[in-house]
């Protein structure tokens, strides 16, 4: 499914949990060409986009238990070297921000540290 300009049209920064980039990645039968059309997107500069290095560390678990090394580089390639898209790491700032959204929303760790981070890039996101 195509994403219609529309739906973009205002969105100029996106924040991302781990689930897309494994949808793109691994082509899910119902998601890849979404995510293909985020990706252009961000790749064409039309948005940025941003996330915690905590996706480094979901994606990179069944590539290196597997030993598929060409889907871990994949996932390293597409994470740490797009244009438009920033891994952001954890510090004690945004760890203690964390605590903040596990307490107020009942999240877990990890969903409370990608908010976090992405948060304290001063961008405006949409938490729903």
């Amino acid at each position: 499914m195509t994403i219609p300009d529309t739906v973009f049209a205002e969105i100029k920064q996106l924040g991302f949990d781990t689930s897309p980039f494994i949808y793109f990645v691994e082509r899910h039968p119902v998601y890849l060409t979404m995510m293909r059309d985020v990706i252009r997107r961000i790749d064409e500069g039309i948005m940025k986009g941003f996330g915690s290095v905590i996706i480094l560390t979901e994606v990179l678990v069944h590539p290196v238990h597997k030993g598929k090394t060409a889907l871990e580089n994949e996932y390293r390639d597409l994470l740490q070297s797009s244009r438009n898209f920033e891994l952001i790491p954890i510090d004690a700032e945004i760890a203690a921000r964390a605590s903040e959204f596990r307490i107020r929303y009942n999240l877990r760790t990890p969903d409370a540290l990608q908010i976090a981070a992405v948060r304290k890039t001063g961008k405006k996101f949409r938490a729903d």
